[in-house]
């Protein structure tokens, strides 16, 4: 295909680049003469193109070339199989979830929930308060306990726990795994399978620990006078082997122990069991 040069008009006189005679060939007259003469960049319309002649490569028409490029570039990494980025997706981490429901008891809600690492959070209310679960972090023993429990109940998968006895409402509980797009769930208000019962405690002994530093906090901002009696308590606790991870209360309380704000029987307490706690790790 011939291309000719591009011409403003087809009279010479009228021509940016004066007669065309006075070029040894018309078409091989440089588009850059044109360009230093009217300040313009050359351009070809589609006439020119068909007409014939010799289409010179000059620095405007390879920008269009370059952008054309880019442009056809672009289109096709849009265009599936042609490029693809690697995926950047985060491994999932497997979790564990207990939650237990009993309308009446303190608290009516309960909600464990912890992955592989350890981290997890605890939500505890009536049925009819909003969710506000607080985080926590677990033991890595506490948390290769519990996941080897629940592989021993085959992560739940076909899994039916309920004792099918006529016994008390005890709460109806939830045991659900979650590891990428598997999850598996089993319920039940009471049940004889041993890996389940020592699961259930453990979980419920985790949930006794989160309630206590609740209430201590409660009692630190609005009922100091209710501090050693909550503490005693958690002496109780230790004594009869109600608590799992009690090294959670150890921040909150170290707070009240170092706080002469609060009554010497509660720092005294607070120090006793903070020493008892760190005895027994």
């Amino acid at each position: 295909m011939r291309v000719r040069r591009w011409r403003v008009r087809d009279d010479p006189e009228d021509s940016p680049w004066g007669d065309f005679s006075s070029y040894p060939g018309v078409d091989s007259a440089p588009a850059e003469h044109f360009a230093a003469r009217t300040g313009k960049a050359p351009f070809w319309t589609f006439a020119d193109i068909t007409r014939g002649g010799s289409f010179a490569i000059t620095p405007s028409s390879k920008v269009r070339r370059f952008c054309s490029l880019c442009l056809a570039t672009a289109f096709l990494a849009l265009l599936p199989g042609v490029y693809t980025l690697p995926a950047q997706v985060a491994p999932s981490v497997p979790r564990f979830t207990f939650t237990k429901t009993l309308k009446g008891s303190s608290p009516e809600y309960m909600a464990l929930r912890i992955d592989a690492n350890g981290k997890g959070t605890y939500d505890s209310r009536k049925l009819e308060d909003p969710p506000a679960p607080r985080p926590l972090q677990i033991s890595a023993g506490t948390t290769a306990q519990i996941f080897s429990l629940a592989e021993s109940l085959n992560y739940f998968r076909s899994l039916d726990l309920d004792s099918h006895h006529k016994v008390a409402n005890m709460g109806l509980k939830t045991l659900t795994y979650e590891a990428g797009k598997e999850i598996n769930q089993v319920q039940y208000n009471y049940t004889e399978n041993r890996a389940a019962q020592q699961l259930t405690d453990m979980l419920e002994k985790i949930g006794n620990v989160e309630e206590r530093i609740a209430q201590l906090e409660y009692a630190m901002k609005y009922d100091h006078l209710s501090l050693p009696e909550a503490l005693r308590q958690i002496q109780e606790g230790l004594d009869d082997h109600n608590f799992v991870e009690a090294a959670l209360m150890i921040p909150t309380l170290e707070k009240i122990s170092t706080n002469p704000h609060f009554m010497h029987l509660a720092q005294s307490r607070a120090h006793e069991i903070v020493q008892r706690i760190q005895e027994n790790k």
